[in-house]
């Protein structure tokens, strides 16, 4: 038997690198972390990805032992495959995490912007703000008059609750070209995005593009 044998022997969809969803995973990975803001939850690629990994588990848990040379090479592709969805998943969740506990008052406050968090992340937030909440109570704010307590307060016009800046400058390439011009907020910057082009703009001006998959951020 050579290496041609054993890797024909262990081609299967399940440990294909170029599924659809790594690369869905990836991109979705690769825009979280160079956005200034969380993006929407990708629901059902999450779905899907967490159910490959479960099923990846089960067969590295039923093949672990076999002494066949072709189990093993197979259980060392699995293996690698299922450590590369591992870390993109965990390192999306953790970035999201990171805005979330920076911005929490800006998610829980505002409906828009809590419809971008998945029910768990919502979760998160609330516990943890409650958490800040009752150590900054403890701490010195119950020495604070009543009126002057609150985290959120917007009295005077000025907000407390501190927001992304999406005014941020970022990468971004197209996917398509753009079927209208990106306008810049408060300049007269406007251009028209080609597909495969490279542009550093502002978030604020590609945020739809890239939430609609018609850009990216790198």
């Amino acid at each position: 038997m050579d290496i041609d044998d054993i890797l024909a022997s262990v081609s299967h969809p399940s440990v294909d690198p170029a599924t659809p969803d790594l690369q869905a995973l990836t991109r979705a990975w690769v825009n979280e972390k160079s956005a200034p803001e969380v993006l929407p939850w990708r629901r059902e690629l999450m779905e899907r990805v967490l159910e490959r990994l479960r099923r990846q588990v089960e067969l590295v848990e039923e093949l672990t032992g076999n002494d066949d040379p072709k189990v093993n090479f197979q259980l060392i592709v699995l293996q690698t495959e299922l450590e590369r969805f591992k870390f993109l998943v965990r390192s999306f969740l953790r970035t999201r995490i990171a805005k979330i506990d920076k911005h929490a008052l800006y998610y829980l406050n505002d409906t828009d912007q809590k419809s971008r968090l998945s029910p768990e992340e919502q979760q998160y937030a609330s516990s943890h703000q409650a958490v800040l909440q009752s150590h900054y109570h403890s701490s010195f704010l119950s020495q604070f008059p009543a009126n002057l307590q609150r985290l959120d307060d917007t009295a005077g016009g000025i907000s407390m609750v501190e927001q992304p800046d999406i005014d941020r400058a970022v990468f971004v390439r197209a996917l398509v070209d753009g079927e209208e011009p990106v306008t810049v907020e408060g300049t007269d910057i406007d251009f028209e995005m080609r597909k495969g082009s490279i542009y550093v703009v502002r978030w604020s001006a590609v945020r739809g593009m890239v939430e609609n998959g018609e850009a990216e951020l790198i």
